[in-house]
């Protein structure tokens, strides 16, 4: 593994029903994820992903390219920019990228993650430390 090695991107459509199923999951039914009136009322342009789903998802492209997602040793982000997820078959297309920032002499290495919603970011410092030996 080397500094600067690139993850296998990963672009997801978030749609509205998959709100839905993540608000059960996580028994998180705030209106803002779900009833565009709401949404509006309190000063959003739409209705919103959570910020855990699209959390989750950068995971995913670091689980799916490390194969195991007990290497996964740490992982934080800040939410920056939420995606609006419009009331339509195509939902929103959220895209992720990595790449592997350091290495480290304790057998693990850092990983930046960019997740990007309408051109524009909305993961800051998007990072996950995994254990790439024994």
């Amino acid at each position: 593994m080397n500094v600067g090695a690139e993850l296998p991107g990963l672009s997801v459509q978030v749609t509205r029903d998959q709100l839905v199923r993540y608000a059960g999951a996580s028994l998180d039914f705030n209106p803002i994820h779900w009833n565009e009136r709401f949404a509006k009322e309190v000063g959003l342009p739409d209705v919103i992903a959570h910020g855990m789903l699209t959390m989750a998802l950068g995971a995913r492209m670091v689980t799916d390219w490390v194969g195991d997602p007990g290497r996964v040793v740490e992982y934080g982000v800040r939410f920056t920019r939420p995606v609006v997820v419009p009331d339509d078959a195509e939902g929103a297309l959220v895209e992720f990228t990595g790449k592997v920032g350091e290495v480290r002499d304790d057998g693990t290495a850092r990983v930046d993650i960019t997740a990007k919603f309408d051109g524009k970011t909305v993961l800051g410092k998007a990072q996950a430390v995994v254990r790439v030996s024994g």
